[in-house]
């Protein structure tokens, strides 16, 4: 997911994503007349050994889990259904696409992301509202 929203406290993990993001609108650009279509899947919140500090987090797992309209982080699997429908001629038209596969956290709007009051961070149409963060 941050390849389309910056994170908080993973600068290199986000620019990493954005840079893949990216690398896959310019490899489709350039291979496109070759043919050959480039698409990427962004999963969203995936139960794998790379979350699992993330899920032991109580607070944090639950700020997770209200954010994602699923209800439930994502499983390996989930992922499958993208990964045949781009392999498929259903995606002959498709290229330099990065599909969402995240149970619907980039479709909710959000003006308080998990993490972002805890860190001091505001939208910057709150900072005349607000003079301080509230903590709940």
């Amino acid at each position: 997911m941050l390849s389309f929203q910056g994170g908080v406290l993973v600068p290199s993990y986000a620019a990493a994503k954005g840079g893949l993001a990216q690398l896959t609108k310019a490899l489709a650009n350039e291979w496109a007349a070759r043919g050959i279509q480039v698409n990427a899947i962004a999963p969203g919140y995936m139960r794998t050994s790379n979350t699992e500090a993330l899920k032991r987090d109580d607070t944090r797992n639950r700020q997770i889990l209200e954010r994602i309209p699923a209800g439930r982080w994502g499983e390996p699997d989930d992922l499958s259904g993208a990964a045949v429908f781009l392999c498929s001629a259903a995606s002959d038209y498709l290229s330099g696409h990065v599909l969402v596969v995240d149970g619907g956290w980039l479709a909710r709007l959000e003006t308080r992301g998990p993490g972002r009051e805890a860190h001091g961070l505001r939208r910057k149409a709150d900072r005349g509202v607000r003079r301080q963060v509230e903590h709940p």
